[in-house]
């Protein structure tokens, strides 16, 4: 059995023992899984240019305490991941609004995109927040979707697994949610 096979088998085994209390359990899952977490921040982070306020390491950290005992409900990798990406998407949310209240923020956030490449926009303090409350306007599984996509960089195979629906429902769902936050964005605009 090759290591990688062994890693995600490893990864289900301790995330069972950690929900039946093993207290270890979590700290031997966290070397596991870092690598796959700091790729994660490094994508997020990867988006900002500028005086940057958080690092890669930074970023995990802060997002491993904003996840606290909801970890432990993960059945598997893909499924931890997908919490570890919602769990960065908060605390880059919260520091873009400790920037702005700070008066500090703006312009540290680099083009991306919500699609595909075909709709790209400079994402500033204000940006990441406005897309935050874009965010609430989406059913609760296309929320994901894009938390998992735009914040994780997770695919299309990832997300099915970590949400348990087909590739083809979290293509639909990422269709409806690139439409609604276009049209939440310019609503005097056809796409």
């Amino acid at each position: 059995m090759d290591s990688a096979r062994l890693d995600l088998g490893e990864v289900t085994r301790l995330l069972r023992s950690a929900r039946e209390g093993e207290p270890a359990a979590l700290e031997r899952l966290i070397p596991l899984l870092y690598d796959d977490l700091r790729r994660l921040a490094r994508r997020q982070l990867g988006h900002e240019y500028g005086e940057r306020t958080l690092n890669a390491t930074a970023l995990v950290h802060e997002s491993y305490l904003k996840l606290g005992g909801v970890a432990l409900a993960a059945t598997d990798r893909a499924h931890f991941l997908a919490m570890a990406a919602r769990a960065m998407r908060q605390v880059l949310v919260d520091h873009a609004r400790d920037r702005k209240a700070a008066k500090r923020g703006g312009g540290l956030w680099e083009r991306t995109t919500l699609t595909d490449g075909a709709w790209a926009r400079e994402f500033d303090g204000d940006s990441v927040l406005a897309l935050e409350e874009a965010l609430v306007g989406l059913e609760p599984r296309q929320r994901q979707v894009v938390e998992c996509r735009f914040f994780g960089g997770m695919e299309e195979q990832e997300i099915a697994a970590a949400l348990g629906v087909s590739e083809r429902t979290v293509q639909r769902d990422w269709i409806r949610a690139r439409a609604w936050l276009y049209h939440y964005f310019f609503p005097d605009s056809t796409p």
